[in-house]
């Protein structure tokens, strides 16, 4: 079996893996590199088949989870070529279309948790794993007799870190090569290099948050990050406030199929809907009133908050809108939570955020954790598959693999060149 890292072999973000096995070949996650802005156009890798559909030797592309940087250039594939998925990330991308920030794969088969499937000489088996993105997971790949491990995007300390666990209790066994994640893996000393709160840390910290915040309390983050709608709605019901999503959240809970999630309906009489203005005009400009006629009975208006605004809680992509909120005499703005990547306050539009709360006097407070493993759990993780050789990707410091790779050897690999499993 033959390995090509066409990206991500010394950056985050932008995944894709070729292999090849008795002249097939599949490709693992096909992401848009980080570094590209909204809407620029990226090459697709020099991967045959994948633009014109045409080489029969392609097998499929595998996506490991629905973020942008593992799935983000599908959109260029040629429609022929199989693609494999999560049926809940699916889904949930489906949910995202409409709002610009999903795609509908119109996925050749779906992952089950540890059932192996048969794509030509390839058996890949995926592994149910916990990180921000609902529905992720590693994959197994095995031909020829040798295996590769790919973590994708993993963790240890979120709402599925029991996945993790299992996966230490029982791992993969005969493992040749990991190729493994490294998001946080940074030089010792170096700001970047520092362990991750837990979910549950992170809902405890903002229940205290809500708590002694008067006034209506805004949470910005990633409707997609299905953990913190859980996070927010828990710790929401620990401070006595109720949850409102805004209509794109609305859209992608719903889309998990799942009754355990928060969502709109009468098992969840304390989660409701707040339509944000941008949100609105969008409705109003594609004509689209299905979507607000399907919240309606579940709405509440400015009104409501400010009756009452220490009451709830806001979640979702309310960035727009805060101004006018903030300019409101009537509904109350006690505190703004950021609860996602602390790297998008450092882009413009989090810089005017910034100077927006500092005039009208809002503290915006952090509530967040990261995706992606401590440097403490992928020691542990690399210990319990104990491969051959461990290769790292998705990182900027592959060198720093070093100190947790203890007895396995470390193998770095560049970007576009093919290399054997041994």
């Amino acid at each position: 079996m033959k390995v090509r890292i066409h990206r991500g072999a010394h950056e985050v973000g932008g995944n894709c893996v070729e292999l090849e096995s008795q002249g097939q070949r599949i490709v693992l996650d096909l992401g848009k590199p980080l570094t590209a802005a909204w809407g620029e156009e990226v090459p697709l890798p020099a991967v045959d088949g994948l633009a014109d559909g045409g080489d029969p030797t392609l097998l499929g592309v595998f996506i490991s989870h629905g973020h942008q940087d593992h799935w983000g250039l599908m959109p260029q594939v040629h429609p022929t070529v199989p693609r494999f998925v999560g049926k809940g990330a699916a889904d949930i991308l489906r949910a995202a279309l409409w709002w610009g920030s999903g795609i509908d794969l119109e996925e050749t088969g779906h992952f089950e948790h540890r059932v192996p499937m048969t794509v030509g000489p390839f058996t890949v088996t995926p592994f149910l794993n916990d990180h921000s993105a609902f529905d992720a997971y590693s994959l197994l790949i095995q031909a020829d007799g040798q295996s590769l491990f790919y973590t994708g995007d993993i963790r240890g300390h979120g709402r599925k870190g029991s996945m993790f666990e299992q996966l230490l209790d029982e791992p993969p066994r005969d493992v040749d090569v990991l190729l493994c994640e490294g998001t946080n893996v940074h030089p010792e000393g170096s700001e970047g290099e520092k362990g991750s709160l837990s979910e549950a840390e992170v809902e405890r910290e903002l229940a205290q948050t809500l708590r002694v915040t008067d006034g209506l309390v805004v949470v910005l983050s990633s409707p997609q990050n299905i953990d913190r709608v859980v996070t927010t709605y828990r710790a929401a019901l620990q401070a006595d406030r109720d949850l409102a999503l805004d209509l794109y959240s609305c859209d992608v809970v719903a889309g998990t199929g799942l009754a355990t999630i928060p969502q709109l309906g009468p098992d969840w009489p304390r989660v409701h809907a707040y339509l944000p203005l941008h949100q609105r005009i969008k409705v109003k400009n594609a004509a689209a009133f299905e979507k607000t006629q399907a919240v309606r009975p579940y709405r509440i208006y400015d009104e409501r908050l400010s009756e009452n605004p220490e009451r709830y809680v806001l979640f979702g992509s309310f960035q727009q809108d805060l101004l006018r909120l903030l300019r409101s005499a009537s509904v109350k703005v006690g505190a703004v939570v950021w609860s996602q990547w602390d790297g998008y306050l450092e882009k413009a539009s989090g810089v005017k955020l910034q100077e927006t709360l500092k005039k009208y006097d809002v503290p915006l407070i952090q509530h967040h954790t990261s995706g992606h493993a401590t440097p403490a759990d992928l020691e542990r993780l690399i210990s319990a598959i104990n491969p051959t050789a461990v290769v790292p990707v998705h990182t900027e410091h592959p060198g720093e693999f070093e100190g947790i790779t203890s007895d396995v050897d470390l193998t770095i690999k560049a970007d576009g060149h093919w290399w054997e499993v041994a």
